[in-house]
């Protein structure tokens, strides 16, 4: 893969440690009303900006697909990326404790636990020999809800018939808990598949339907809350070790500054989420506690279904008991 990752170098100006510029690929639409993980790269961006360094962001797909990104990343070609958490797990497969669902009660809650297991540490320290290093979790938005073309989902019994959009393995063993099915459908398929009946839904935050324009085809959105949404935003190691002292406490500063940035707007966005979804058309179910906690419950086969190591589980869920 870094032998194509090379090829695509006409698309990407060469780099080394000391480069003036920082590539950033974006992963959504810049939107700042919509999309938390841009928030994040619109405030890391201006933060480096503010510092002295020139920054350039980069569409969406414009640097190939995930694999791709992450060889970019790791030989050098590209400063940073908004990947799919999946591009941590192929090296670390601990990370996707924070897909298992309802693990986190809000995105306080997972700060807490991740700075409490220092799981940045962890992960970095598997991920060095790829030349990458991970620099924060950038929310994509409020708690992931049910998204439904046609049915109406306010329990796991509503599901029964449904065949649904999975991201990966984990999330096929959560719709198997809950009496549903689920395939693997990479994203840039999800639209035709809800069109053509492949799929009935995918589970995600209420304004990625309104983002990628699937609101005439979507119909329906419950606020089941069972995860956070989230990007990985990894970094070149050459690039970073390779910086000055003063750049590289400039990118620290601004990785902070991004994550205040996208939990400021991620505070307010809950709520307008559902709205933009209901002005579009969409039917918003809106679920009690209790209804919440019959699918928390029926999601706990997930925990013991051996999709990872159970000492790693029991790591994340400690952490997430001791950090509530």
């Amino acid at each position: 893969m870094k032998l194509k990752a090379l090829s695509l170098a006409a698309l990407l100006a060469m780099s080394t440690a000391v480069s003036a510029e920082v590539k950033i690929a974006l992963d959504s639409a810049p939107d700042l009303e919509t999309s938390g993980s841009y928030n994040w790269a619109h405030a890391f961006g201006a933060a480096l900006t503010e510092a002295g360094m020139e920054v350039r962001e980069l569409p969406r797909g414009a640097v190939g697909n995930e694999s791709e990104k992450f060889d970019q990343v790791s030989t050098g070609l590209l400063e940073v990326s908004l990947s799919d958490v999946r591009a941590i797990a192929q090296v670390d497969p601990f990370i996707y404790g924070v897909r298992l669902p309802y693990i986190f009660d809000d995105v306080e809650h997972m700060d807490r636990v991740l700075d409490a297991g220092k799981v940045f540490d962890r992960v970095n320290e598997k991920l060095a020999d790829q030349d990458v290093v991970v620099l924060a979790l950038a929310p994509l938005g409020p708690l992931s809800g049910i998204i439904t073309t046609d049915a109406v989902v306010r329990s796991p019994a509503d599901m029964s018939d449904l065949r649904m959009r999975a991201l990966d393995d984990a999330q096929i063993a959560m719709y198997q808990a809950w009496g549903s099915s689920g395939t693997i459908v990479p994203w840039g398929e999800v639209p035709a598949g809800l069109q053509t009946g492949v799929i009935d839904g995918y589970l995600n935050s209420p304004f990625v339907p309104v983002m990628f324009g699937q609101t005439d085809f979507v119909k329906n959105f419950s606020d089941a809350g069972v995860i956070i949404p989230m990007r990985a935003v990894l970094a070149s190691k050459d690039w970073y070790d390779g910086l000055s002292e003063a750049d590289r406490a400039a990118v620290d500063s601004a990785v902070e500054t991004a994550d205040s940035a996208a939990r400021a707007w991620l505070a307010e966005a809950s709520e307008r989420g559902l709205v933009a979804l209901e002005e579009k058309g969409v039917t918003v179910q809106r679920l009690s506690a209790e209804e919440r906690a019959v699918f928390r419950e029926a999601s706990k086969p997930v925990y013991d279904s051996g999709l990872m190591p159970s000492e790693d589980v029991k790591i994340w869920t400690e952490l997430s008991d001791a950090n509530r």
